[in-house]
């Protein structure tokens, strides 16, 4: 069981270098069409296109849990498992806290979650695909953390 727990934490850790090389690579690359919607205001909407990544990234996790129960339970499912914790945490983390797409945390004053708030917010100062910084989700540059504990 503690295997399984270890791949569970490893996929999760390794999602977020997946993230920032298909956020920059993916994202703001080849499927900008699908991301643009995200970096600019003029569109208002309650979804963006730019959602269709969730599902995109729920295939493998539904694939790995359906292939890790067959023909009995194995690491499989752990791994899809550790991208779903991860794309809970990517929701709860990107889209409730720092773009507030819903008001569930309005009054956060935690240093470490204001400084990822900070550096998203760098992210999207830039309108286009080019000239990005900031393109992972958990992790953000020092700089960032030492501006909002200095404070």
């Amino acid at each position: 069981m503690i295997t399984f727990i270890l791949i569970t934490v490893a996929t999760f850790l390794c999602m977020e270098g997946v993230t920032w090389l298909t956020h920059k690579y993916v994202m703001h690359g080849f499927l900008w069409y699908l991301h643009e919607d995200h970096h600019q205001p003029k569109y208002k909407s309650v979804f963006e296109k730019n959602d269709a990544f969730f599902v995109i990234f729920a295939v493998p996790s539904i694939s790995l849990f359906y292939y890790g129960l067959l023909p009995e339970l194995n690491f499989l499912f752990f791994i899809g498992l550790g991208i779903f914790f991860y794309g809970m945490a990517y929701f709860l983390v990107h889209d409730v806290f720092i773009h507030q797409r819903f008001r569930w945390l309005d009054n956060v004053k935690s240093p470490f979650l204001l400084a990822l708030r900070k550096g998203h917010k760098v992210h999207h100062k830039h309108l286009t695909k080019e000239q990005g910084e900031c393109f992972g989700m958990l992790y953000v540059p020092w700089k960032y953390y030492k501006e909002k504990f200095n404070n």
